[in-house]
């Protein structure tokens, strides 16, 4: 993933500031971070915006990487949809 993949990922983030209203700072979002709140709470729009950015193959990446750690902050059902999403489309 290029620093200009994440730069315009964080430009989703700054047009829609609510998809991440604990910070003011969205200069320093990683990735994850981006793809959390973008599963979780963005619009169909801006899931494609995302999917354009960073590719199909690396956002079920970092969806893999988001359900694998101990703390999770997906929401069940976007778990089980974007899980059967990432398996017809990202195999």
């Amino acid at each position: 993933m290029t620093k200009s993949q994440i730069e315009r990922a964080r430009k989703i983030i700054k047009n829609k500031p609510t998809l991440i209203w604990s910070t003011k700072n969205h200069n320093n979002l990683s990735a994850q971070s981006i793809t959390e709140a973008v599963l979780n709470y963005a619009d169909w729009s801006e899931f494609q915006k995302l999917k354009h950015i960073f590719g199909l193959k690396q956002l079920k990446k970092i969806f893999n990487q988001l359900t694998k750690q101990k703390r999770v902050n997906l929401r069940p059902s976007t778990i089980n949809y974007f899980k059967l999403y990432f398996n017809r489309y990202a195999s």
